[in-house]
């Protein structure tokens, strides 16, 4: 069962990757466009703001979603560094995985709220008229990412698999022989 989440995870990582980039590229791309449209051309080209908070909401969640992938998502380490007792480590673990897992299945449930009251009433942008949902949906994609990552690290801690608890660090992704990504 392994080989397969594994499996899963890398193509997940690839889709991810590849989401950040097209975003990064069109943002970057647009904001460029809007510059010399305005002040090279003199243009006011309607939309292009909005189509630039479209790409900027997915990049700023679907980055979030990469750090929780690999456990850079807002660390604080410096208790867990002066842990050296193997046990209090993982029971450590345990305590931040598990706090982590309740506040992404809460934050799931506040984005999902979210996306159905903007379902139910549903707002346009002026410009291109772009349903409120299209941004909106990257909070409930990436809250959802986030909360499956923390089901992961919990699962991780109770089985004493977890990079944090292990004295080996080679899934450390600050080590330069991370093996998360290969």
């Amino acid at each position: 069962m392994v080989p397969f989440f594994t499996a899963l995870d890398r193509k997940l990582a690839r889709v991810l990757n590849a989401t950040a980039l097209i975003s990064s590229l069109m943002l970057v791309g647009l904001m460029l466009f809007l510059v010399a449209a305005r002040y090279l051309f003199g243009w006011s080209i309607v939309g292009l703001l909005e189509m630039i908070m479209v790409f900027g909401m997915w990049l700023y969640m679907v980055g979030g979603l990469i750090a929780s992938r690999k456990r850079e998502h807002l660390v604080v380490d410096f208790v867990q560094s002066n842990l050296h007792d193997a046990q209090v480590r993982r029971i450590h673990q345990g305590v931040i995985s598990l706090i982590t897992l309740v506040i992404s299945i809460f934050f799931v449930y506040l984005s999902y709220r979210m996306l159905k009251w903007g379902m139910r009433r549903p707002q346009h942008t002026p410009g291109l008229s772009i349903p409120l949902w299209v941004p909106q949906s990257a909070i409930l994609f990436s809250s959802v990412g986030c909360a499956l990552y923390a089901l992961r690290d919990v699962i991780q801690s109770v089985l004493g698999t977890h990079p944090a608890i292990s004295p080996d660090q080679s899934n450390d992704p600050t080590n330069n022989t991370y093996k998360g990504d290969q």
